[in-house]
């Protein structure tokens, strides 16, 4: 069963317009609402009034809660068939008590059938440059990845207990980036002037454009097996130095400077330097075969627009 953008209406009669609730409808939630409208209803959850116009003129329903106010959440339980939960943890702490409260009210009543998560690669802290699988074992670094790894461990949790069998996919996802999302392309890093590791310091990095995440964002939530993980990225096999300096030959802008690990702690913060702080590639097979995902973007050169072909 395909359910690429080009086939989504092949999908079986039992699978026809579910109700499917998207928590946390940021930049992908919204690059997947367009194609989603078309074969489901779509409820959002959203903390501020000042998007509902947004959403209702989209074709979608949207619910007023905060998952930091579990009170709010009533609303949510019985409702959808499908969740697509993208919202990320609070900023603190090593635990997410949103993905706690959110599964809480789904159990009052009838859970959905099939929840899909989106949560990062940065569980499996540093692997010094090696090929990295979904069966490798998670070992997070960083408050961020413990709190994402606490997540999935209350989704795992959730699933398996669930009396109606409730189906989980976990999208482990790298850097996001594309021309059209505010401040997340490698162009605006370059025209800040800020450093990159030297040749001798740096690390691979690995990329996804949102439009073909928010496409596997889809896929997976009618696809892929149960209390799976699979890793949401391009083709790619760039370093981070290497990646900013072809961007700004691509862009005809200045090259990065380029320094040792130690000297750029003076330029970049915490966050900065703890994603150059961590070096792996991604195998993305499973992604493919399971989810079927075509990617439109293999690579950034084609997710940014480069076309002059010398390049």
């Amino acid at each position: 069963m395909s359910i690429n953008s080009s086939s989504l209406g092949a999908l079986p009669a039992r699978f026809r317009r579910p109700r499917i609730l998207i928590v946390g409808c940021g930049d992908v939630g919204m690059r997947a609402l367009p194609k989603l409208t078309q074969y489901a209803r779509v409820v959002v959850l959203t903390s501020s009034t000042q998007k509902i116009p947004a959403f209702r003129r989209l074709g979608v329903t949207p619910l007023l809660g905060n998952l930091d106010e579990p009170q709010s959440l009533s609303r949510l339980a019985g409702l959808s068939e499908r969740v697509l939960h993208l919202a990320p943890p609070a900023a603190h702490g090593t635990q997410d008590p949103r993905t706690r409260a959110l599964l809480r009210v789904l159990s009052l009543r009838t859970p959905p059938q099939k929840m899909v998560y989106g949560s990062t690669t940065g569980v499996y802290g540093n692997c010094f440059g090696q090929w990295v699988k979904e069966t490798q074992a998670v070992r997070p670094q960083s408050a961020r990845a413990l709190r994402r790894v606490d997540a999935e461990q209350q989704l795992r949790f959730w699933a398996r207990k669930s009396l109606t069998g409730a189906s989980l996919n976990v999208l482990r996802i790298p850097g996001i980036y594309a021309l059209d999302r505010e401040g997340a392309t490698p162009i605006d890093r370059i025209k800040k002037g800020l450093p990159v590791l030297s040749a001798q310091d740096d690390v691979y990095t690995n990329h996804i454009h949102a439009d073909d995440l928010a496409r596997a964002c889809l896929l997976a939530l009618f696809k892929g097996q149960t209390l799976q993980a699979i890793h949401v990225c391009d083709d790619a096999q760039m370093k981070m130095g290497h990646y900013y300096s072809l961007v700004a030959q691509w862009f005809h802008l200045p090259q990065p400077q380029a320094m040792r690990f130690d000297e750029l702690k003076n330029h970049l913060s915490p966050m900065q330097m703890s994603f150059l702080s961590e070096s792996r590639r991604l195998d993305n097979s499973k992604m493919k075969s399971s989810l079927g995902l075509k990617l439109r973007y293999p690579s950034p050169k084609e997710g940014l627009g480069v076309v002059d072909s010398a390049l």
